[in-house]
Order: structure tokens, then C-alpha cells, then sequence
């Protein structure tokens, strides 16, 4: 009997640790169908639609202003507060719904992955993508009240320099780390769901753990537990990057230095690899759990 040929051949794969990147590339029209249903469908029927990228930020940052700012009192090392605060905000939001989203890949996409096959990484990679439109709007309007700032308030402290140069790098290693920790938390919540409503409810602590409505600067000589704040709160890996991003772009506070760079970089790739070895042995057999 002569031995079967196909074309195309559907298997587990051996290695946990691997990815098929020309399989991805081969799957590129789809992922660019997913980023523009992700687009249409979020304010579909809406009035305001994609302007609620700009409304929301801006009733953020009032709230942020009248709460942390007037009440609170909490400095923003002299830079104007709308400033500060949508420097922060622009960014952790732009790393916090790629990390939700992408945290609900399995469950979400079960209809569509019990019935034809494509790489399932294809999945979050699209959720990753279709929030940059998102956070190109915001930082737009991020540099508009800049430019306002810079024009209306020559004695403006906030100013540019070269780190600013580092933003390519800085947005890859955001969406590097939200695109890790939501493949593992995606794979782990399709046998338990508990930790889907329990990694939604510690993103929204996460964000009160990263300087986004104080300067870390602040935390400089604070002790907790015998540690010194300021070193736990570089231990975040989303605080390097953030603050990096507001020294560029606003001169304000300091800048956390190369060697907590280069740790948010390691810890991205390593957490990207523990991420597609458990997406790797969970999709093998999800569907019988999901």
C-alpha cells in the first residue's frame, strides 16, 4: 500500500520551548483581520467611538489632578501635573489592556479554535497590535499638551533630551512583558478560571505599585519591612521602562540607570520564553478543559 503524502501536516509541537515564526508570517492576513476586528468591534455602535481614547485619559488625569494632586498633596518633581500624569497614564494603559486582553485568549477564542486550525499565538500577537492604535491616539495627545505647555509657558520644566530616543525600544519592551505575562496567565486560567477575576483585580493594585501617580523619587529613604522602597519598586519590571519614559520625554525625576534597563530587557525575554512553554503545553489539549 503505497504511504500517504499531504500537504500539511497538524501536530503537537515536540519542543515546548519553540516557535514557528514562518508559520506566523504565513498567517500574517489573518492576524491583520483580527487587529481590525479588534479596532471596529470595541466602539462599534458607539457615538463618541475612537474618541473615547482621548476622553478617557483626559477624565483620568482630572481625577488623578483633584485626588493625588490636590487632595493628597503628592509632588510631581515639578512638572505640570496633565503632563505627569498622562505621561504615565498613556503607557501603563497601553500595557495594561494588552496584558487583560491577551490574559483571555483561551477562553474568549475557544468557539473559534475548536473549529479550524491556525497558530494560536497568532491570537494575542493581534491583541498586542490592535491596542498600538490605541496608544498612538493617546501619546498624540500626550505631545499636544506638550506642545501647549511649551508654547504657552516658556519657564515650563518639562523638556525633551536624548533618552526620548530610547521610545522604539522602550514600547517593545512594554509590549513584550504584556504579552508575556498575559499568555501565561491565558494558559493557566483554562482550568482555573478563579485566576482570570483574581490577575483583573491585581493589575488594577499593579498600577499603584508603579510610579504613575508619583514620582519614584519620592520613594527614595522609605523602608518596608527593612527593604529600602526604592530598590522594591525598580524590582517591577514596568517601572524602569516607565520612568525611562518619563525622563526622556518630560526631564522629570531620574533616570533609574542602564542596569535596570538591561533588567526589565532580561526579564522580558525570560518571561516571554516561560510564557510559550506553557502556551505550547497547554494548547495541546485545551479544548478538553475549557
Amino acid at each position: 500500500m503505497a504511504e500517504e503524502k499531504w500537504d500539511l501536516v497538524i501536530k503537537p509541537k515536540d519542543r515546548l520551548l519553540s516557535v514557528d515564526f514562518a508559520e506566523l508570517w504565513r498567517y500574517r492576513d489573518l492576524c491583520s483581520l483580527l487587529v481590525k476586528r479588534n479596532i471596529i468591534t470595541q466602539y462599534k455602535q458607539t457615538i463618541l467611538g475612537p474618541t473615547w481614547y482621548v476622553v478617557q485619559p483626559a477624565l483620568t488625569v482630572i481625577m488623578y489632578m483633584i485626588v493625588f494632586g490636590g487632595i493628597a498633596g503628592i509632588p510631581t518633581d515639578g512638572v505640570p501635573r496633565p503632563l505627569f500624569y498622562l505621561a504615565g497614564t498613556c503607557l501603563w494603559q497601553y500595557f495594561s489592556d494588552c496584558i487583560t486582553k491577551t490574559s483571555n485568549t483561551f477562553v474568549d477564542n475557544s468557539g473559534i479554535f475548536g473549529k479550524v486550525y491556525f497558530p494560536r499565538l497568532v491570537m494575542p500577537i493581534a491583541n498586542v497590535i490592535s491596542n498600538l492604535l490605541r496608544f498612538g491616539i493617546q501619546f498624540g495627545f500626550f505631545l499636544l499638551i506638550y506642545l501647549i505647555y511649551f508654547f504657552a509657558d516658556p519657564t515650563c520644566a518639562a523638556h525633551f533630551n536624548w533618552y526620548a530616543l530610547l521610545f522604539p525600544v522602550l514600547l517593545v519592551m512594554i509590549a513584550g512583558l504584556a504579552l508575556g505575562f498575559g499568555t501565561i496567565i491565558s494558559s493557566l486560567t483554562t482550568k482555573y478560571r478563579d485566576l482570570q477575576i483574581l490577575f483583573t483585580f491585581l493589575v488594577s493594585l499593579w498600577m499603584y505599585a508603579t510610579p504613575i501617580v508619583y514620582p519614584l523619587s519620592q520613594t527614595k529613604g522609605m523602608q518596608f519591612l527593612g527593604l529600602p522602597v526604592h530598590k522594591l519598586m525598580c524590582l517591577n519590571p514596568v517601572t524602569p521602562v516607565l520612568e525611562t519614559f518619563k525622563y526622556g520625554f518630560l526631564g522629570a525625576g531620574e533616570f533609574v540607570g542602564w542596569r535596570w534597563l538591561l533588567y526589565s530587557f532580561v526579564f522580558m525575554w525570560l518571561l516571554l520564553a516561560l510564557g510559550i512553554v506553557i502556551f505550547n503545553k497547554v494548547q495541546r489539549n485545551f479544548m478538553d478543559t475549557v
